[in-house]
């Protein structure tokens, strides 16, 4: 029977808590102070379980913590206090507490506590064993879809051809490319990596093909493109459908000529590095629409591939928990951990639109936050579901982009989709028009000075019925 020792200075906790403990089973000593506490640890040997309060005399609940630890290191410990003050509970966590209970507490909730902490000292419920080491650009999955992705990337792996990955964010596009590159003849070159929609567009020429000094204001000495970077090597140009269309032409040269100049130089250079290029955007859709260059497309998309989104590949959501949340509590410095089985399927359940990077955030949060060894359901909180027949498709597909783009930590997004929307509405109503101002402001109910306001610059005047200045 599991040995239980109650340590607090107030007499009625001791006994309503004790008596909890005693009708669930389990075998309890009670005690008023911590140093009588210490004592009899000389004198009868450790318990399986201590509770104890943090504010008692002579020696508190901390300080007897950091005792407990000392003098049997393993022995779980749950902290008990009134006061439930960020310092007395990061206080207890620094100090190995197991878990932390605020008074009053629920017994029944106490008792689950304990439960928890001596299913996970006991020696029959062993913790799963943590995986072998893996390279972080390693990716997993048994499920159908994640077989034929691999079969794909073994047969293309050892060429040097132009692959074009597509997926949904967080799917893992920038692993398929570190994959493809580990396993190419250009191993041992430099993986180069550059995200497109990530840099502003005055400046992602430079990035890519360098420049000269003097070739702008600022540009004080010669620097060195990606391309250069990544000679002899790989290219990864992630989200390639957010790249301008003048830079696209200036891509399409070198990977029809494979040479280019820096940004104000006259010395050609000659490109030597193997593109993957990678979206979460429709590409022929877009060349279809004009913005997307159709013949760089084809230069791009001479292998094709498509990685899966996670609710499509739900059998691997069990594998990779599991892998992410040992790889946690390895970088987060804390005891190994597993979830149970209906953890586990809870998490199988979930749509996961932040595909896999949400599922690895879920991992981090639960490996840091949850207080036993043992993750159960109860310790998962989810994002959750939006009733598919609650809302429109339109009003669907923002949330899952508003949900995939803050699992990929992004921020700004309130104006970025706004700006996105009324380009989107202004366009939409222009075409319906004919390009007719007026009629498209009446038709948004807008004034036709706001629609000119709103189009600006960047918007020229669509003919209508050979009209080419509508009005």
């Amino acid at each position: 029977m599991p040995s239980i020792w109650i340590i607090d200075d107030d007499r009625s906790v001791r006994f309503v808590l004790a008596e909890a403990l005693r009708d669930a089973g389990y075998a309890v000593r009670e005690f008023e102070s911590g140093r009588v506490a210490l004592e009899a640890l000389d004198d009868a040997g450790a318990p399986d379980l201590v509770y104890t309060d943090v504010r008692m005399p002579e020696l508190d609940g901390l300080a007897l913590l950091e005792a407990l630890g000392s003098a049997r290191p393993g022995l779980p410990v749950v902290v008990m206090s009134a006061y439930t003050d960020l310092a007395s509970t990061a206080g207890a966590f620094r100090g190995g507490a197991f878990e932390y209970l605020p008074k009053p507490f629920d017994l029944d909730e106490a008792v689950a506590v304990a439960r928890r902490a001596l299913a996970d000292a006991a020696p029959e419920a062993p913790v799963a064993p943590a995986p072998p080491q893996r390279t972080s650009a390693e990716l997993l999955g048994g499920s159908p879809a994640m077989r034929e992705v691999f079969r794909t990337l073994g047969r293309v792996s050892t060429s040097e051809l132009p692959v074009l990955v597509i997926g949904e964010t967080g799917t893992g596009k920038e692993l398929v490319a570190r994959a493809l590159h580990r396993h190419s003849p250009r191993a041992s070159g430099p993986f180069v990596a550059l995200n497109t929609a990530a840099i502003p567009s005055e400046l992602l020429e430079s990035e890519l093909f360098g420049h000269e000094a003097g070739a702008f204001t600022g540009a004080v000495r010669r620097h060195l493109g990606r391309f250069e970077e990544a000679a002899g090597g790989t290219l990864f140009l992630d989200e390639i459908g957010d790249m301008p269309l003048a830079l696209q032409t200036r891509l399409l040269r070198v990977l029809a000529e494979g040479e280019f100049y820096r940004v104000g130089g006259r010395e050609l250079v000659r490109a030597n590095a193997r593109v993957i290029a990678a979206t979460h955007q429709d590409l022929d859709a877009k060349a279809a629409a004009g913005t997307f260059r159709a013949d760089l497309l084809h230069r791009l998309d001479v292998v094709r591939i498509a990685l899966p989104p996670l609710r499509a590949r739900r059998d691997d959501v069990p594998l990779l928990a599991e892998r992410f949340l040992a790889d946690a509590a390895a970088a987060l410095a804390l005891e190994p951990k597993r979830f149970t089985e209906a953890a586990l399927a809870k998490l199988a359940r979930h749509d996961w639109p932040g595909n896999v990077r949400e599922l690895e955030n879920v991992c981090r949060r639960v490996a840091l936050m949850a207080p036993g060894r043992e993750i159960g359901a109860d310790d998962v909180t989810l994002a959750p579901r939006i009733d598919a027949d609650a809302s429109p498709e339109w009003v669907r597909a923002l949330a899952a982009w508003a949900r995939a783009r803050l699992a990929d930590d992004a921020s700004g997004l309130y104006d970025e989709a706004k700006r996105e929307l009324e380009r989107t509405l202004l366009d939409a109503a222009l075409e319906a028009t004919g390009g007719h101002r007026q009629r498209a402001a009446e038709r948004l109910g807008l004034g036709r000075n706001t629609i000119t306001r709103k189009l600006g610059a960047s918007h020229r005047r669509r003919p209508r019925n050979g009209n080419a200045n509508p009005t």
